[in-house]
């Protein structure tokens, strides 16, 4: 199995709960992604992000399906415009 693990840092917070939905909109709807969860930080620190967003897929090609999977592309262009930044780690388990 893979997780894939996203960190979003927005730059306006008034956009949080815009990319929550749309983070939580892929939920159900992605052949081989077998979970979806969507986080948000609370502590506000100096090096937090704001939205976590955590998949876990059945192996590498379902990942790379993913990525390409029609529903993800709009989720994809809504992330791009709010985010300020993002970082990512994807690992096998």
């Amino acid at each position: 199995m893979v997780k894939h693990i996203v960190l979003f840092k927005l730059k306006d917070q008034t956009d949080r709960q815009k990319a929550i939905e749309a983070l939580q909109s892929m939920k159900g709807k992605i052949e081989g992604m077998l979970d979806l969860e969507v986080g948000e930080d609370f502590l506000a620190s100096e090096r937090s992000y704001d939205i976590a967003l955590i998949t876990t897929h059945t192996d590498r090609d379902a990942l790379d399906f993913y990525q390409t999977h029609p529903v993800h592309h709009p989720v994809k262009k809504i992330m791009h415009a709010i985010r300020e930044s993002s970082v990512s780690v994807d690992f096998e388990f």
